[in-house]
């Protein structure tokens, strides 16, 4: 059974966000996700200053078995990428909701959030897609 923490929200394509105190966003991949990957070998991450719209990929992760393009939930601009990915991509199979955040990221003003979902909802769309 996949861990979801019951404090995030989450999106159909497996990512998650966490409101950090200032308003700004932090955002991974699932444990789910990662679990699905395996052995997570290369992480690409946002630069700081990038500007996203909700649903434009912006970090890649690769495994043994696939790369996988990641997907911006909302619009806004990178605060920060996390650098540490670069050296120890495995820290998103370990700590996915922690050490392996993928992006901070300040929300676009009135880019009001897709359709988050949930853990509830989250874990009912992963038990419904065999996970």
């Amino acid at each position: 059974m996949s861990n979801v923490p019951s404090d995030l929200k989450y999106t159909k394509t497996h990512e998650w966000l966490r409101t950090l105190p200032d308003g700004t966003l932090e955002i991974g991949i699932t444990d789910h996700a990662q679990h699905s990957l395996g052995d997570l070998v290369f992480v690409e991450v946002p630069e700081a200053g990038r500007k996203l719209s909700a649903g434009e990929p912006f970090a890649v992760v690769e495994s043994v078995k696939a790369a996988s393009d990641v997907y911006s939930p909302v619009a806004g601009e990178v605060t920060a990428g996390n650098p540490a990915l670069a050296s120890e991509p495995e820290a998103i199979n370990s700590d996915a909701y922690g050490k392996g955040w993928l992006m901070r990221l300040r929300p676009a003003a009135g880019g009001a959030a897709p359709a988050l979902l949930s853990a509830a909802e989250y874990e009912k769309l992963i038990a419904e897609e065999g996970g």
